[in-house]
Order: C-alpha cells, then sequence, then structure tokens
C-alpha cells in the first residue's frame, strides 16, 4: 500500500492535513492512523493532553477537548474554540514595499472615467432608494435588455437593477443609515457603470435628494434619478427610466478601452464554502498574486472581519503603523460586542459545509481566509462601503457572508474580484467580475462551468508562487474584457446585498 500523502504547514504543528484519504492502519510522516481521515481533514502527529492547543499553520486552531493520541481524527468531537491571548505587535514587520517604476508595470484595457478612475467593464446600472422601488427597476432593467435598444452599443455590457430589501423602515441617522448610504454612493459613482439611474418611491426614509445633497452629486449624462410618486406611478415611471437610459446609452457607448496600467486594478479578495484545503493551495496563491499586484503599483482588498478572527494578530504586526494596527483590532472588538448583543458567538462560523471540508474552528479557517493578503505591509483599514483611496494592501471591515461582504468591498471601488472556494461556491458580481478559484481539483472538475483556476494542483506540486502569477495574468486579461465563468452564466444582478445593522422599525 503506497502511504497516503499529508502536509505539515509548519514544524511547530502538532496535525497534519490529508492530501490523500488515509485509512486506519495506514502509515503517514511515520505515524499509525487510528481512524480514517477523509481528504482536507487533520490528523494528531503527536499527543496532545485535554486542554492543550492544537496547532495548525504554526497557530493555535482549538484546543483538546480530550486527550488526543497520535494518528487520531482531529475534528468538533475532541477540538473546540478556546480564548487565548494574542501578542499584536503592532507594525513589528512594516517594511517598504518593492513597488515597480510606471515604465515596467504591467497594463490591461480599461475605460477611464471623467473622475480619473479606471473601470473593467462598462454597464448602466439602475439603482434604488428603498425596496418599495426595486419591482419597478427590475422592470427597467428588463425592458432596456430585451427591447433590443443595447444591439447598437456593443461596448454596453447590458443594464442591472441593484435592489435590496432596505431604505425605509430604518433609522435617518447613525451606523445602519451611513452604511447604507456609503454603498449607494459608491455604486453610483463606481468606475464600472458607464452610467446610473437611481430610482426611488418619494416618501422612504432614504432621500434620494439628502444623498445628493451630502455628496455634492449633480445629476448629468452619467447620473439622473427620479421617483415614482413624482412620476406619475409604476408604468410611467418604467416608461420614462427606459427612455432615460436610452438617452444615456450613446454617451456611454463612448468610452473605450485604452491602455492602463495595472496600479489602477483594485482587487477584492473573497472566499466561501472553504475546506481544509483552503489556506494551503487557492488562498496562499491568490496572496502571492496579491504580493504581484502590489509590486505594479495595484491594491488588494481583504475583508469579512470574522473571518480574520483569531488571526488579526499575524496582520497587525504588518501595519504600517500602530494607528492601522489597532483600528484593525478595534474593529475585531466591535464584532465581539455586535455578536453578543445579538446572542451570537463568533465561533457561529465555520459553517456546516466548511466543517464538513474539514474546517473546525473559525480560527482554523482565519488563518487559511487571512493566507489571501499575501505578505506586503498593511496600508490601511477601511470601514464598509467606504471609497479605497490608499495603494496596496489594505482591509475592508465587512461580514463574511459573501455577498454582504462583496458589496462593501465593491461599493470601496475594487474594479475586479478573486473569489476562492472548496466547497464550491456559485457567485457572481456585476458590476466587477469574479474569478473563481477552486482548492481543489475535486470540486473544479465537478463544477468546470463555475471554476476560472485550479488550485488544487498545488497539491501535485505546482509552486504558490507559479500560480500566484497565473491568477495575476488571469486578472489582467478579466480587466482587460474577458469573461469570467460566473459572467457567462449570467450571476451578479441578484448578488447586490447591502449590509443592514441595526433595527428595523
Amino acid at each position: 500500500m503506497s502511504q497516503p500523502r499529508t502536509i505539515r504547514l509548519s514544524p511547530d504543528d502538532n496535525v497534519v492535513v490529508a492530501v490523500d484519504i488515509v485509512q486506519p492502519g495506514a502509515s503517514a510522516v511515520g505515524v499509525t492512523a487510528r481512524e480514517r481521515v477523509v481528504r482536507g481533514h487533520k490528523m494528531a502527529i503527536a499527543p496532545i493532553a485535554e486542554g492543550e492547543p492544537v496547532r495548525k499553520y504554526g497557530q493555535i486552531i482549538g484546543f483538546a477537548t480530550k486527550a488526543i493520541e497520535p494518528g487520531a481524527w482531529v475534528h468538533e468531537h475532541n477540538t473546540a474554540m478556546g480564548d487565548f491571548s494574542r501578542d499584536y505587535r503592532h507594525a513589528e514587520d512594516a517594511k517598504n514595499d518593492e513597488i515597480l517604476p510606471p515604465e515596467m508595470r504591467a497594463t490591461f484595457e480599461g475605460y477611464v472615467r471623467p473622475n480619473g478612475k479606471t473601470g473593467t467593464r462598462n454597464y448602466i446600472g439602475i439603482l434604488t432608494s428603498v425596496n418599495c422601488s426595486a419591482s419597478v427597476a427590475k422592470f427597467i432593467a428588463e425592458g432596456v435588455n430585451r427591447s433590443g435598444i443595447l444591439d447598437d452599443y456593443p461596448e454596453i455590457d447590458g443594464a442591472v437593477p441593484f435592489v435590496h430589501g432596505t431604505g425605509c423602515g430604518l433609522a435617518a441617522y447613525g451606523e445602519g443609515f451611513e452604511v447604507l448610504r456609503r454603498t449607494q454612493w459608491g455604486y453610483a459613482t463606481h468606475p464600472n457603470l458607464g452610467g446610473a439611474l437611481m430610482v426611488g418611491l418619494g416618501c422612504e426614509v432614504f432621500q434620494i435628494d439628502r444623498m445628493k445633497d451630502e455628496y455634492n452629486m449633480v445629476e448629468g449624462d452619467h447620473f439622473q434619478t427620479m421617483t415614482i410618486q413624482a412620476t406619475g406611478g409604476t408604468k410611467k415611471t418604467i416608461q420614462e427610466g427606459i427612455e432615460r437610459i436610452r438617452a444615456m446609452l450613446p454617451i456611454a457607448a463612448k468610452a473605450k478601452r485604452e491602455t492602463r496600467p495595472a496600479s489602477e486594478v483594485t482587487l477584492a479578495l473573497q472566499c466561501g464554502g472553504s475546506d481544509g484545503y483552503s489556506g494551503i493551495t487557492a488562498n496562499p496563491a491568490l496572496g502571492a498574486a496579491v504580493d504581484l499586484l502590489v509590486k505594479h503599483g495595484g491594491t488588494g482588498v481583504l475583508s469579512e472581519t470574522p473571518e480574520i478572527y483569531g488571526a488579526e494578530h499575524l496582520l497587525t504586526r504588518r501595519a504600517v503603523n500602530r494607528s492601522v494596527g489597532e483600528k484593525l483590532v478595534g474593529r475585531i472588538k466591535w464584532w465581539e460586542d455586535y455578536t453578543a448583543r445579538n446572542a451570537g458567538e463568533m465561533n457561529n462560523n465555520p459553517s456546516p459545509g466548511n466543517k464538513a471540508g474539514g474546517l473546525t474552528t473559525i480560527l482554523e479557517k482565519s488563518l487559511g481566509a487571512a493566507a489571501k493578503g499575501g505578505s506586503t505591509t498593511l496600508r490601511a483599514v477601511y470601514e464598509y462601503a467606504q471609497p479605497i483611496k490608499e495603494k496596496g494592501f489594505v482591509f475592508m471591515d465587512t461580514p463574511g457572508y459573501d455577498p454582504v461582504g462583496a458589496t462593501g468591498q465593491v461599493a470601496g471601488g475594487c474594479n475586479v474580484m478573486c473569489f476562492t472556494t472548496g466547497r464550491g461556491s456559485a457567485f457572481g458580481c456585476k458590476p466587477t467580475p469574479s474569478i473563481k478559484l477552486a482548492t481543489n481539483s475535486q470540486v473544479y472538475a465537478s463544477m468546470t462551468d463555475d471554476m476560472d483556476i485550479n488550485c488544487g494542483d498545488v497539491l501535485d506540486g505546482v509552486s504558490v508562487q507559479d500560480k500566484g502569477k497565473e491568477i495575476f495574468d488571469h486578472v489582467l486579461r478579466v480587466a482587460s474584457g474577458a469573461h469570467t465563468k460566473s459572467e457567462d452564466l449570467g450571476y451578479g444582478d441578484l448578488e447586490f446585498v447591502p449590509w443592514q445593522i441595526g433595527a428595523t422599525m
């Protein structure tokens, strides 16, 4: 019998990860398996006493709830979350990142917008101030997409309704309102939109005119607004909306792709449906791609705060200064309070699918998820949907729920997204193209219509650096117009999900 393959990620680890199924009695790294360990799951390679830490990546991922013998399967039945002190060591590992001079940077073909930003797509967006106008926005988009008027404008990628479930029944001030307002403004001005129409009902809490005043937004060729009540009802609003977009199309179609530096790529980093391989293959490979992007002057945006919980000390050490590190810790503490006051806990994550894939605690999941951020200096920490202004590696505070987290990143200005998955997440994110990275070859093969890149071959010997270069090159191709699998499937219309914080009244 050939010895099953396993991976020990650090000399300090007391577990290994199964690459092949480990059968009882099989020998792996000199240890005889006591029970069956499936792919992606962990096997103890040293005795772990009750209460002692279980270590993977050289870090604590949980604590033994009973004595664990070498060769035992390590998972929920014998390992649990536990609190432990983290040494944040703010900015200790900060460094001057290597940035190539402009003449040496890679390029892509993008759309230069009047505000100087560069888009990777050219959609028309129909936004809603409130759920009460959601159906009308969808009817307008359907009217544009099905009427044939886009046939004369091949430069336009389509009309997309960005509808949501809030906008009224909420306080007209405070955290929840601010999050919604930032999100709406970020989409209305997104570089991947050649034009935007915002539709409201008229009497909602989220007043369009108030947003325009507070953000100094002026209506014109690229941005317009209307309300159902002022226009005269549903049918009149749909017809008027279609006509307004018809007038926008010739102007939006004037935008042509032109050569732009990779420094104008702002890359959203997402993971969903993670498994035991996520932190070994796709996430570190994406991290290597982010390091390359930063070297070429671009920006990588890590998010999903609940999914860096327990690994945040690795990021604070890379912070450019103490203030940035402390801001990240402040968001972690906000989340501890947020979950506590809602009768939840941070270890509610991982999901059942994550656990089936081999992830035992949020600490383990977070250590793998944080690998998407590569190794460069953490330059800034943003709140949800804040405009991303810093170049380099940055962090945005978002929930771990993918549509909500991605919506915040896109609102912040991300014009391309990479999304890693080990279980097989089905996701798209208009107006920002989403590149799906499979963590293992089985998911890539079974969901080939959804997956863009197979990172499972890292387990077969492909280097993380080579895979990172493959991802980086693919990002530039997609930024230049190459379609992702999710775009070909038509995903993205329903994945606009602003974060709802606070009471619905």
